[in-house]
Formats: C-alpha cells, sequence, structure tokens
C-alpha cells in the first residue's frame, strides 16, 4: 500500500499543475450528478412517493451508491482504462517489475476532479439523513458507513472484471458498462421498486441488495424489528472481490502480449 499512496501523491501533483482546469473541471464533475438529482426531486414532487418510499429515504439511497461509485472512478480508474494498457503493450512493463499487478494498474490512474461529485454526493447524504424519519443509533451509523464501504468494493470489483475481459478480447467490451453505469442507475433507487428478477439478480449475483437494500430497510425501521446484526449485512459485499481476483489472477496467466 506504500507503492500505491506513492502514486496518489505523485499523480495529484501532476494534475495540480494546472490549478484552475483542475479546479473548473472539479466543479463541472458536480452537474451530471445534479442534473440525475433534479429529476429524482421533481419526480417526487410529481407523484409523492414511490412504491411507499419518500424523496428523503430515496434521497440517501440515491447519495449512498453515487458516494461509492464517485470513490471507486476516483481511485480505481485504472482498471476503468486497463484496455489501453494490453493495447499499447505496457501491461509487459508492469509485469517484469517485482511489485502487485493489482497495485499497479490501481495506481496508473486517479481522476482527483470527480472530487467535485463526491461533495455533492456528500451534501445529498447529509440533507436526507437529517430529514428521515430514523434514530440514528451508533448501529445504525455503522450501517451507512459500511454500505458506501461496501458499495466502493463491489464496484471496484466490477471494475477488476471488466478490466480481466482485456485479457481473452484486447480491446474492452462496452457490455461491462451495463454492470458498472447500469449497476449505479438501478441501486441509486430501492430494489424492490423493480421487478422479482432484477432485485435477485443485484442480491444473490452482485450482492448490491445486502449492501445497500437490506442495510437501508435496517435503518429506517422497515424491517419488523430488525436487530443491530443486519448493521453489519454489507460486509457481504466484500466476498464479492474474491470470485474477482481470482478471474484477474486467471488472466494474468494467461496473458499474451500484443507486441506493441
Amino acid at each position: 500500500m506504500k507503492l500505491y499512496f506513492k502514486y496518489i501523491r505523485l499523480l495529484l501533483k501532476s494534475q495540480m499543475q494546472y490549478r484552475a482546469s483542475f479546479l473548473l473541471l472539479t466543479a463541472g464533475q458536480c452537474l451530471t450528478p445534479f442534473t440525475v438529482f433534479a429529476g429524482l426531486y421533481f419526480l417526487f414532487e410529481r407523484f409523492g412517493q414511490v412504491k411507499g418510499w419518500s424523496f428523503y429515504e430515496v434521497a440517501l439511497c440515491f447519495a449512498v451508491t453515487q458516494m461509492a461509485f464517485t470513490i471507486t472512478e476516483c481511485f480505481a480508474r485504472g482498471f476503468d482504462t486497463f484496455s489501453t494498457l494490453i493495447v499499447d503493450g505496457d501491461f509487459d512493463r508492469l509485469l517484469v517489475r517485482p511489485r502487485s499487478t493489482i497495485i499497479q494498474v490501481l495506481g496508473s490512474r486517479f481522476e482527483f476532479a470527480r472530487i467535485g461529485r463526491l461533495f455533492l454526493s456528500a451534501v445529498v447524504l447529509g440533507w436526507a439523513a437529517l430529514h428521515i424519519d430514523a434514530y440514528w443509533s451508533p448501529f445504525k451509523i455503522i450501517a451507512l458507513i459500511l454500505m458506501i464501504l461496501s458499495g466502493v468494493v463491489i464496484f471496484t470489483g466490477i471494475f477488476i472484471l471488466a478490466a480481466s475481459i482485456s485479457f481473452w478480447t484486447v480491446q474492452g467490451l462496452e457490455i461491462a458498462n451495463i454492470f458498472t453505469d447500469g449497476g449505479r442507475e438501478m441501486t441509486q433507487y430501492p430494489l424492490n421498486i423493480y421487478q422479482t428478477w432484477v432485485k435477485r439478480f443485484f442480491t444473490f449475483v452482485i450482492p448490491f441488495g445486502f449492501v445497500n437494500y437490506i442495510p437501508l430497510l435496517y435503518i429506517l425501521g422497515k424491517l419488523g424489528g430488525g436487530g443491530p446484526l443486519y448493521a453489519f449485512t454489507p460486509l457481504i459485499g466484500f466476498l464479492f472481490l474474491v470470485p474477482c481476483l481470482v478471474v484477474w489472477r486467471i488472466g494474468v496467466r494467461h496473458y499474451r502480449s500484443t507486441g506493441s
């Protein structure tokens, strides 16, 4: 991890060379989630609630997903653009270094301007948390923190899986965006508003349900007397990273250089 933090320091210095451009880009990053959140606001202003969910409850779900995805994009962007390393032959250079390929790819790219999105998500999170009808016990605060951390782990796992495809296809496949951008769009709303198969897929295949939906029910007291154990259900999301790392390792073993 010492190497990873050194990568962060070096790339932050390089991006801060043009501070005005960096600050404008950071401010611009706020606009995308803001427009989505504005759409959410007008939706609830028109219909009042969706399947029993109020605006502030959905806003909390929205903020958690946006924060997790933004942190992942900021610090794990190297996997999202991994196919360029394969095409250019730069992955050969990573293999001859006596360091983990995971750490090196993680450190190959950071997008600190995404902090603009993170700021907006944090504002929405605080605003929604203050307005929902819930008593914030220590276990519920732990649940909220774990929801964000586990969300980061799951999105990072999806990025790793998508990057691993490049070992066999060379070019990254756009279909991977179904599970990254698509997963973010789907899970920023409570899962019970979708059809049953969608809810099952995002619970038992990609465990967003354990990370986002179930702990949200616990925080809002909608589990019918559920105990504090539900505060730790987001930890199931960490298990998702295991098969992703296994696939990555298999991909590295079968890597064939493009010779670029």
